[in-house]
């Protein structure tokens, strides 16, 4: 869980490292703040991928648009070394539980070997580390652009993580 580093753990971890952390996040934001409004008035998932390019830079993928409910990124021809995927949900929908990363989002970046970030109707950036399977909010409610339809607490109480069988049993508890 790279993001959720006790402070003391900071003070001796590798400079570049924790750079390379803070760039990711603040890359992964202005990502989000670009194509959440786009994503919401659309209703389609946008997405892609975060690498290094040739050179050993933190880049991205250029956004493919998805359906609803659904994206599949591109090849990311000029990423040298995946990193991470990211991926919008949509416009609000009481039909969904969209307020959380689904399984198929954290299953399809462990099969791929690389975390996850996803954006939300109710502005929430949530962190999908496979390594440990857990999927944690990094920033809540408005953090990001949000569907100004969007109603809070639809799916109950959201927890500030959740390890993967917890996310599989929140999901089946708010959709059963």
């Amino acid at each position: 869980m790279r993001f959720m580093i006790p402070a003391l753990f900071l003070a001796f971890a590798p400079l570049s490292s924790v750079a390379q952390e803070a760039s990711e996040l603040a890359l992964v934001k202005r990502i989000f703040t670009e194509l959440q409004p786009i994503s919401i008035k659309k209703n389609r998932e946008y997405c892609g991928y975060i690498g290094l390019d040739a050179d050993g830079k933190l880049a991205i993928s250029p956004a493919k648009r998805g359906r609803k409910g659904t994206c599949e990124p591109a090849d990311p021809d000029m990423l040298e070394v995946l990193i991470a995927s990211y991926h919008t949900h949509g416009a609000y929908s009481p039909n969904y539980v969209n307020e959380l990363p689904s399984t198929e989002d954290v299953e399809g970046d462990e099969a791929e070997g690389i975390d996850g970030w996803v954006a939300t109707p109710g502005g929430r950036l949530w962190y999908i580390d496979t390594s440990d399977m857990v999927i944690s909010q990094v920033c809540g409610l408005g953090c990001l652009p949000s569907d100004p339809d969007f109603i809070e607490g639809d799916t109950g109480g959201i927890e500030p993580s959740y390890h993967y069988k917890e996310l599989v049993q929140k999901l089946e508890e708010v959709s059963g």
